[in-house]
């Protein structure tokens, strides 16, 4: 285990991965928190009621906060294409690197350019210019969440044009950008970052509200938080199934590592589903397994008890990826996903009990703890999808295409661990940075005094 780390290519993976899961933190909650501050403001110019003024100016303090921390935990992720991945860049930079350029000059600028609007805007502009603004905001963000999902939907089933003489020529941008695996990739990922503001939004507000501070702020922005899980919950489950359903067809052997699955099921039988395994690649299977549901697996990726699900022992052995780790972040992911559900319902059902009013809901202790904790797993959730989605598309950096060791820069394994220790350290500190002025921020709290701007703005 430990000769891994001692190769230089292993070293660049987990740099990418760690770089990579701390960065998307930060997006996750700026492109859920850009839209839910269109939705209060534009509920402030519609209804005239300042409470959804001085919601749109707190959240708008959490907003700038992530935004901030993101822009700087992603610097390094665009250099890392050229230090450690430079033969992977030299062979796509045609599609791939023109899809960054995409990112970066159609998405992040406009999202940037219209921040300083956003903010410095009051007072100085109409507020419908100001809720233009921070529309553009939300949709700057939403689209660099799309390019980026495109490049990496396209290392997962490439398609547009063809590999020749080591290099990949594009032949369709079209086809390019609208892989198979596209469609899938982006609205589950994207509906993911609406899903964990969500809780993060309703976790803050119980947060107060168990507290007993500012309750009758933090009830409205709790309520616009469940209202929106009402949809955003069971459309991520529906779209988790969808994307599955898309694995299966594209990616066999993500399928296999996801599910540990080895045998293919013969017809006229239906495949298992096993919700606990411990697989053993050495021998092909699972040295032992917990709850087992007949004919489970096909009917969740068939929608037939007897589909047919392809096993691992139809793949080479090199074209079979890590099983242990796309299995269980697979499992707590969905299992997250679910316990979402679960918690939307049970508020769901205090609601219409009457039991969400500024009298009766701190009283609602486990019901707010519960929004409290998903606050964070709201996270893990995405992180773990993350994983399986990555690590499920290994041997391959372009599955089917590139194997990830002839992707990687030929560097000295040294050099890998010096500049990874260095990003373990300075993303520790961007970390504590973070925690420290949010913790400023929601000890502060709202500011109720806050007047709204004339509804003139700064029209004459």
């Amino acid at each position: 285990m430990l000769e891994y780390f001692y190769n230089p290519v292993m070293l660049s993976r987990l740099q990418f991965a760690f770089t990579t899961m701390f960065h998307m933190t930060w997006p996750l909650l700026s492109i859920g928190l850009s839209i839910f501050l269109v939705v209060t403001e534009s509920l402030w110019l519609k209804t005239g009621d300042p409470a959804y003024y001085q919601q749109t100016r707190f959240w708008t303090k959490l907003f700038l906060l992530n935004f901030a921390v993101g822009v700087v935990s992603g610097l390094p992720l665009e250099f890392q294409f050229g230090t450690n991945w430079s033969r992977f860049s030299t062979a796509t930079h045609g599609f791939f690197g023109t899809i960054l350029g995409f990112e970066g000059a159609l998405a992040f600028m406009l999202e940037a350019g219209f921040l300083g609007i956003m903010v410095f805007g009051w007072n100085r502009i109409s507020p419908r210019m100001h809720l233009f603004a921070t529309c553009m905001v939300a949709f700057g963000a939403s689209l660099s969440a799309f390019w980026i999902m495109v490049a990496n939907s396209w290392m997962q089933t490439p398609a547009g044009g063809s590999w020749v003489d080591g290099r990949y020529v594009i032949e369709s941008y079209w086809l390019g950008i609208f892989n198979p695996d596209m469609p899938y990739g982006f609205t589950h990922m994207w509906v993911a970052c609406l899903e964990t503001t969500l809780f993060v939004v309703g976790g803050i507000s119980a947060w107060y509200i168990l507290r007993r501070q500012h309750v009758d702020f933090f009830l409205k922005s709790f309520k616009l938080a469940l209202l929106a899980a009402v949809i955003i919950t069971p459309l991520q489950v529906y779209l988790g199934d969808a994307s599955g359903r898309a694995v299966a067809e594209y990616q066999p052997t993500k399928l296999g590592g996801m599910e540990s699955h080895w045998q293919t099921n013969p017809p006229g039988e239906g495949a298992n589903w096993t919700l606990l395994a411990w697989p053993d690649p050495e021998n092909q299977k699972n040295a032992w397994t917990f709850l087992e549901i007949p004919d489970g697996l096909s009917l969740l990726i068939t929608h037939s008890f007897t589909g047919q699900v392809k096993g691992l022992r139809d793949f080479p052995r090199e074209d079979q990826p890590p099983i242990l780790l796309p299995f269980y972040s697979f499992r707590i992911m969905i299992g997250i996903g679910f316990a979402m559900v679960a918690v939307m319902l049970w508020t769901l059902w205090a609601w219409r009990k009457r039991r969400l009013t500024p009298e009766l809901l701190p009283r609602q202790k486990w019901l707010l703890y519960s929004w409290i904790a998903f606050a964070p797993l709201g996270y893990l959730a995405v992180e773990m999808g993350w994983i399986t989605r990555e690590v499920g598309r290994q041997p391959w950096i372009i599955y089917g295409l590139m194997r990830t060791q002839n992707g990687a820069s030929k560097l000295p394994a040294s050099a890998v661990a010096t500049s990874l220790a260095g990003y373990l350290i300075l993303y520790t500190i961007l970390f504590l940075a973070f925690l420290l002025f949010a913790w400023r921020i929601l000890k502060r709290g709202p500011n109720l005094e806050e007047v709204p701007p004339a509804p003139s703005g700064g029209d004459k």
